[in-house]
């Protein structure tokens, strides 16, 4: 009877311990979770704390910082260095980060053509890197001029703020840069936000590749062609120049994945429908600019004065509820197809340009080559 009595507290005592919730990490904040407590360490990089390590914030000295000469009058402490300056052709270092954690926010300001100042990621010990496109792009401002954004994964606010919530795990170390190709010195405000903490062994690598074709032959675009492995298609963007003045979005989006080869798995009904708008975006025959947690067609420019002749267009696809599963490769076009007056479908040879998002597990293959500064602005 004591026999059978040990084993049943045995029992009972390992069921509980199985039953006990696993410690919180602190990722993945939503909001019911924000009440749980975790041993995650929250950290910052910015220009005021470039290391982020503790108690180091805002030891530049007043006679030596960028704000000098604003606080010559103040002293040490008193908004010392809040911003960087970044030489033509300088590439700055904007975090690196050890340990095992994630990047939970990014914001930043910047002046010069924000096409030309080139952002980019390393995780771990990557030679290349998963981040590469133009600042502007990755935040959702293809076209150089601010437009309202405020969506679950990037928020662009007035006073051209730029801000990103994709989540972004590591689990050696992380680097950061942005390089300016513009002909003239820029000021770069930012702030990089991250938790150290451990890694789910599931948790992929986030990926965000931008590319451009300024004329569009034989009415396919390329998104995406070297993306191989396992992870999941998380965001589209796309900058669109028209061609002429006739409705351009009747083109399909297509997810070729594990293998297909003529046909997608995936295919959308039209560009505004997989922007999750519909006819034309259009209320009372004019576009209708929308920004949304996980969609919007939020830059719109129209053709005025001399030499702004061509109409712009910006809209992005978050697929955060919905990711697109791939277990082997992954290709993604699109079609440049529109209306002509006698409607019916024509193709076009628009100018556009994309940055995709997705998480893998790495490594991951080699991005193409950058366009050159004149074929990113012109």
């Amino acid at each position: 009877m004591k026999f059978i009595m040990s084993i049943f507290i045995c029992h009972t005592f390992l069921i509980s311990i199985a039953q006990k919730p696993a410690g919180f990490n602190g990722l993945d904040m939503n909001m019911g979770n924000l009440s749980r407590l975790s041993n995650a360490k929250t950290r910052s990089i910015s220009p005021e704390n470039i290391t982020g390590d503790p108690g180091k914030g805002g030891m530049t000295p007043s006679k030596t910082g960028s704000a000098q000469i604003y606080t010559q009058d103040l002293g040490d402490g008193w908004k010392t260095n809040p911003f960087v300056n970044i030489e033509p052709g300088q590439t700055y270092t904007m975090a690196e980060i050890s340990g095992m954690g994630a990047i939970q926010h990014i914001w930043m300001t910047l002046t010069g053509e924000w096409r030309t100042l080139i952002l980019r990621i390393y995780w771990d010990d990557e030679k290349e890197p998963s981040v590469e496109t133009p600042a502007g792009d990755f935040f959702g401002m293809g076209w150089g001029a601010y437009a309202p954004l405020n969506s679950a994964a990037v928020a662009v606010n007035p006073g051209n703020a730029f801000n990103c919530y994709w989540s972004m795990p590591f689990r050696k170390k992380c680097r950061m840069t942005l390089q300016n190709l513009n002909k003239e010195e820029i000021i770069l405000f930012y702030q990089v936000d991250y938790t150290l903490t451990d890694v789910p062994d599931d948790a992929g690598y986030f990926h965000a590749q931008f590319r451009r074709k300024k004329k569009t032959t034989g009415g396919v675009y390329t998104l995406i062609d070297s993306i191989s492995g396992k992870g999941q298609y998380v965001g589209t963007y796309l900058a669109w120049g028209t061609s002429n003045h006739n409705w351009w979005g009747e083109g399909e989006i297509k997810f070729y994945m594990d293998g297909d080869n003529k046909y997608p798995t995936i295919i959308g009904t039209g560009t505004e429908d997989y922007f999750c708008g519909s006819y034309n975006f259009e209320v009372n025959y004019r576009y209708k600019t929308f920004t949304a947690n996980y969609s919007g067609f939020h830059e719109l420019s129209k053709p005025e004065g001399l030499y702004n002749s061509q109409s712009h267009y910006g809209m992005y696809r978050w697929h955060i509820l919905d990711p697109i599963r791939f277990e082997k490769n992954l290709r993604v076009t699109i079609q440049d197809l529109g209306w002509e007056k006698n409607y019916r479908y024509s193709i076009r040879e628009s100018d556009i340009s994309s940055v995709v998002f997705w998480y893998q597990a790495e490594p991951h293959h080699s991005f193409p080559r950058l366009p050159s500064v004149s074929d990113l602005t012109n």
